[in-house]
């Protein structure tokens, strides 16, 4: 039988809904709207569609959403000088600097400047920190969303088998410490991993985080086996088009999976409703009220 097609825009739609819902809530406790940064320099294509999906998604759930566009010869200097302004501004409750920067600027540097509490992308080394320790932190969007996905399609993830193939600090390392909570065992593979194909057999669950277009094959999967993929890759098409693909080769993948995202439809939708939610998060917090239920 052909494996599930796991939808992550439904699940995403419904994140956003409940999201929605609860907004006004914190609008009446606290006497305003949640409010998101998002900072992009210069032009890169790719991080303008990201830029304007983001924006769209946090308007429609009833936020406030701040852009900050910046041209690509911005120095470092003005760069942190706007978030330090963005770190004071009570208004904002989330600072999300667009990825990848001009090479003229220095990406640790600008995320460690970033107010861990108003971190809502969860990359500053403190809230990766916290992560490890097992402390309530800001966590990266798409491995958050990846576990949300997991945990509705599998229940209680108590000592199953994770494989974890890619060590970003993005995806790969944070995905695994959530999947560690959540009582798996888990290893995670790469490029220098000796018979990857063996290795990722063992797993129950699949996590692909590698970048590298459809390189995980169907028979590398364990029978059964729940496939998260969160490759986005763009290759050729026909008559000189593109078309994007994952990190796991779907076709061959459907024959053996239990369960898998597909590409696009997956992940992507779920790391945008994942942002909105974590944007809430810390608007409760930074007002000193509990954390929004069902989220």
């Amino acid at each position: 039988m052909a494996a599930e097609v796991i939808d992550g825009k439904a699940f995403a739609e419904g994140l956003r809904g409940r999201i929605a819902e609860a907004v006004p809530a914190f609008v009446e406790a606290s006497g305003r709207k949640p409010g998101l940064a998002v900072v992009l320099v210069g032009s890169d294509p790719a991080s303008q569609i990201y830029v304007n999906s983001k924006h769209k998604a946090t308007v429609a759930v009833g936020m406030e959403s701040y852009e900050h566009r910046l041209a690509e010869d911005t120095s470092q200097d003005d760069l942190l000088a706007l978030i330090g302004q963005l770190n004071r501004d009570d208004s904002v409750d989330g600072i999300l600097v667009q990825l990848p920067l001009p090479p003229q600027i220095d990406e640790k540097s600008v995320l460690a400047a970033i107010d861990p509490g108003k971190d809502v992308d969860g990359f500053h080394v403190i809230n990766a920190g916290k992560l490890a320790v097992g402390e309530a932190a800001m966590v990266p969007c798409t491995p958050l969303g990846s576990l949300m996905l997991l945990k509705d399609r599998l229940g209680d993830l108590s000592g199953l088998e994770a494989v974890v193939i890619g060590r970003s600090n993005i995806v790969g390392k944070p995905m695994a410490q959530l999947l560690l909570q959540e009582n798996c065992t888990v290893t995670i593979a790469h490029s220098r991993t000796r018979d990857l194909t063996a290795v990722v057999r063992r797993g129950d669950i699949v996590v692909a985080a590698v970048g590298r277009a459809q390189m995980v094959k169907g028979d590398w999967l364990k029978p059964g086996a729940v496939v998260i993929d969160v490759g986005i890759n763009r290759i050729p098409a026909d008559e000189g088009k593109t078309r994007l693909v994952g990190d796991v080769d779907f076709a061959s993948a459907m024959a053996v999976a239990g369960a898998i995202t597909p590409v696009p439809g997956g992940i992507g939708p779920m790391t945008i409703a994942v942002l909105l939610r974590n944007t809430l998060v810390a608007a409760h917090a930074r007002a000193g009220l509990p954390p929004p239920a069902g989220l």
